[in-house]
């Protein structure tokens, strides 16, 4: 017996396109797919939310100093001027991060290696470069996925069947988080 569906593709083809859709299931909550795409997905999926809720609370709250430039009412940095050169202007501030232990820096690689970046255009002012954002999907895999499964052992998607696609006839479905 196969251990996995081909797809009828690649190699490089079928990993390409599972983890897109992967990134897209953990991006958005939902994807609509074909059946054999779902469940290949849903392999990866699973595997990478049971690590993130077996990782959740690995972590050590740490206070930091850091120099952040002082910025002015409309944003900008504050500039002085310092033997006839303009110079940023920085403050020191403390800071408390979350510092990885070992075992939950090594899920967080392995799960960025599965997962593609993902950039968020707001709605208002949607075609505009300067207001997109990179969403960091490992730390909502830890910070909101996580938590919401951490009493529950698997089990953490869900295949609704929805019908034959027009073109094909293939049967799709929708693939979510419970």
């Amino acid at each position: 017996m196969a251990k996995y569906r081909k797809l009828s593709r690649t190699s490089s083809q079928r990993k390409a396109l599972l983890r897109g859709q992967v990134t897209a299931l953990i991006a958005n909550g939902k994807i609509v797919t074909t059946e054999a795409k779902a469940k290949e997905v849903r392999k990866i999926a699973e595997g990478l939310i049971a690590s993130a809720v077996r990782e959740k609370d690995n972590f050590e709250e740490v206070t930091v100093k850091a120099k952040v430039a002082r910025k002015d009412k409309d944003g900008k940095r504050v500039k002085e001027v310092v033997d006839g050169k303009k110079v940023t202007v920085y403050d020191e501030v403390e800071k408390t991060i979350k510092k990885d232990k070992p075992s939950r820096l090594h899920a967080r690689r392995e799960m960025l290696k599965v997962l593609y970046t993902v950039k968020e255009v707001p709605t208002t002012a949607s075609g505009k470069k300067k207001n997109t954002k990179e969403v960091d999907l490992t730390a909502k895999l830890f910070d909101e996925i996580a938590p919401k499964y951490a009493g529950r052992n698997g089990g953490y998607t869900r295949i609704v069947k929805i019908g034959q696609r027009k073109g094909d006839g293939a049967l799709e479905v929708v693939l979510e988080l419970v």
